[in-house]
């Protein structure tokens, strides 16, 4: 029983940071990866492959564009007052631009200060989004 959890558990843990599979174990200890199935908006456009093979040492990097990426939605639910999937799940590509003009070249520590920063932008907006998207049936 504890070898069966304990290799589960190195098989997650070995994933790639960004990974849009869902581990699937069964008794005989093999793992099948799924796709990761949503609550909401299953067509998500896929991450930039980039971020699913990162060194763990640099993941910060696949953190600050996760989170611009997530900014950058929700300002757009707010102008728009449209939650639907398209708009809370775009494309990357316009989020990956800016991240690679404002943040790719930037420092550890100048990642994190920038997420800081966009964190603080988005609870500026959280109570809004979530309105919209809850009234839409998208939260």
């Amino acid at each position: 029983m504890h070898k069966t959890i304990l290799a589960a558990v190195s098989i997650v843990l070995a994933a790639p940071l960004a990974a849009q599979t869902a581990p699937e174990v069964t008794n005989d200890l093999t793992v099948t990866m799924a796709p990761q199935n949503y609550r909401i908006c299953n067509e998500r456009p896929a991450r930039p492959t980039w971020m699913d093979q990162i060194n763990p040492r640099e993941a910060y990097k696949a953190l600050t564009l996760m989170r611009l990426y997530e900014l950058r939605s929700w300002e757009a639910i707010k102008a728009s007052g449209d939650c639907g999937c398209d708009v809370r799940f775009p494309s990357w590509d316009a989020a990956s631009a800016e991240y690679e003009e404002r943040f790719a070249a930037r420092t550890q520590a100048e990642h994190t200060q920038a997420r800081l920063e966009i964190k603080e932008r988005q609870n500026q907006i959280a109570r809004e989004v979530r309105d919209l998207c809850e009234a839409q049936g998208n939260w």
